[in-house]
């Protein structure tokens, strides 16, 4: 199974895993404790971790095809619940 990770700079780790979690919840498994978040989607899932000043991204799929369709869609999502804040995303296999 084909993994990418991102370890992205922000103040906002805590806030961006439940943020993202709480928005997958409704259509997604999802599993959440503090500082820690992950979600299963159909073609593989994401773990997410923060530590002060920094969030780490985790994607894992069963295909690349499904690979480069999560990294997609996590990146957009994040940008999205960043709001003002401007994330640098960058994904390493």
């Amino acid at each position: 199974m084909p993994i990418s990770r991102a370890d992205i700079a922000t103040e906002s780790g805590d806030k961006l895993i439940n943020r993202l979690c709480k928005h997958w919840a409704h259509k997604l498994e999802v599993e959440q404790e503090e500082g820690k978040g992950r979600v299963t989607f159909d073609v593989g899932s994401c773990l997410m971790t923060s530590e002060p000043g920094r969030l780490h991204v985790a994607v894992e799929a069963l295909d690349e095809e499904g690979l480069d369709r999560l990294e997609g869609v996590v990146a957009s999502h994040l940008e999205r619940m960043a709001g003002k804040e401007t994330l640098e995303i960058v994904w390493e296999n």
